[in-house]
């Protein structure tokens, strides 16, 4: 589990003086509200608001007794405040005021991951300009492809976090909400306008219908959409990892002087941050799972869910958070190597113009069916025999009937491959 104080700022929001201090918050506002509508003395809240306050040390001893924490809380707030503490939690439920500030810690800890995921997306739209036009190879399957270019893969993980982004400020949405409605979501002992007043002074809508809590669909919704944004993370650390290889060598963390890679193997320098950032992608998808399974409460609520959110939320919100940070800086300090890069697409001899090969062929007029029966017997003979891929071309009856060396040697030339692109980085304003 990553240290919830490793970054403080995500941190914080989850310790339980933090929580706290949120929950005596939705407090105050109600009593405030209550006061605006004239259902307590004004004077009374107030009051309540200067004097409010708790120590977590005597929550703790209180909890001891009564077993049920927001009665401790309750009850050492009320040692502060005196006399007018028969205002505070009127007409309200522990779920109302505990679900209310946790819609708005789950609002605080999506702003983080969303300036999060803008900083990481700047870094990789710097860095895709700067390898707009640099040459590498494509790969399927694990296999070379066909030439593209460096930028245009940092573009794509540009683009893919921008819906990343629109994922979380959707699920943001869907958690900033609050509930003081009662006991069954009734508003029975509370004046529904209290709810609404209440949640506007926090920075939240309240919750059009919920039951005693509000409805776990909503923090199944962000969670699942922070393992979203977590696979992503997964898919681009991947990549590097695979670039860093020692039989592709494209690209490497960057390894800093002094840094050690292997206690026994003085030589390594191991993609080990990419790999760290893989594993806690596990991680989130398996609190998401369990996300998913806190939607199904009995009835109109029952706890089952309490005990999974205290350890999932804190733990995927601080590991995105963490994972984010990481990633950006490995971004920014990726050592690239373009001339290894070079040499990667001559690796196969130059089978990657295969299908350039044959198409040239059938817009001569040949069967496509058979253009690629020609090509791909020479690029068997490479890839089984090791012969010269482009030599057997040329030598090739059936395919020099049709191009000519000027036409072959064209085929062979890996910047036609990358004439469009231009054309999709104005897709992005670049």
């Amino acid at each position: 589990m990553i240290d919830r104080y490793t970054y403080p700022e995500m941190g914080r929001i989850w310790t339980l003086q933090h929580e706290f201090e949120v929950m005596l918050d939705v407090e105050i506002a109600a009593c405030e509200a209550m006061a605006e509508l004239g259902e307590i003395p004004k004077q009374a809240a107030q009051n309540i608001r200067q004097k409010a306050t708790f120590d977590l040390k005597r929550v703790k001893e209180i909890e001891k007794v009564t077993n049920h924490d927001i009665i401790a809380f309750l009850t050492n707030v009320a040692e502060y405040v005196g006399e007018d503490s028969k205002y505070i939690h009127k007409g309200l439920t522990s779920s109302d005021v505990k679900d209310t500030a946790l819609g708005i810690m789950m609002k605080k800890s999506a702003e983080i991951i969303i300036e999060d995921i803008k900083k990481l997306r700047e870094v990789l739209l710097r860095r895709a300009k700067e390898f707009k036009y640099t040459p590498c190879i494509g790969r399927t399957h694990g296999i070379h492809a066909e030439p593209m270019t460096l930028g245009l893969k940092f573009l794509l993980w540009h683009e893919e976090l921008g819906r990343d982004l629109k994922r979380i400020k959707n699920a943001k949405e869907s958690v900033s909400v609050g509930k003081l409605s009662g006991a069954v979501g009734t508003y029975s002992n509370i004046d529904p306008r209290v709810e609404e007043l209440t949640c506007e002074r926090l920075g939240i809508k309240p919750a059009k219908l919920a039951t005693q809590v509000i409805q776990r669909d909503r923090h199944a919704e962000y969670m699942t959409m922070l393992a979203i944004t977590a696979s992503s993370l997964e898919r681009f650390a991947t990549e590097v990892r695979n670039w860093q290889r020692t039989d592709i060598r494209e690209a490497e963390e960057y390894f800093s002087a002094g840094q050690k890679g292997s206690s026994a193997m003085p030589h390594k320098r191991n993609p080990i941050t990419c790999e760290r950032i893989s594993g806690l992608a596990r991680l989130v998808r398996g609190n998401a799972l369990a996300s998913l399974e806190d939607i199904t409460l009995w009835h109109e609520r029952d706890i089952s869910h309490s005990s999974v959110e205290r350890v999932i939320l804190p733990d995927s919100t601080i590991t995105v958070d963490y994972c984010l940070k990481k990633f950006t800086n490995i971004i920014d300090k990726l050592l690239v190597y373009p001339d290894a890069m070079l040499k990667n697409m001559d690796k196969t001899g130059g089978l990657i113009y295969s299908q350039r090969l044959m198409l040239s062929i059938v817009d001569k007029g040949v069967l496509r069916e058979d253009a690629y029966k020609w090509v791909q017997r020479n690029a068997m003979r490479r890839w089984l025999e090791g012969e010269d891929f482009k030599a057997g071309i040329e030598n090739d009856p059936d395919i020099t009937k049709y191009l000519t060396k000027q036409e072959i040697d064209a085929c062979f030339d890996y910047q036609w491959f990358l004439r469009h692109i231009d054309i999709i980085f104005k897709r992005f304003g670049l």
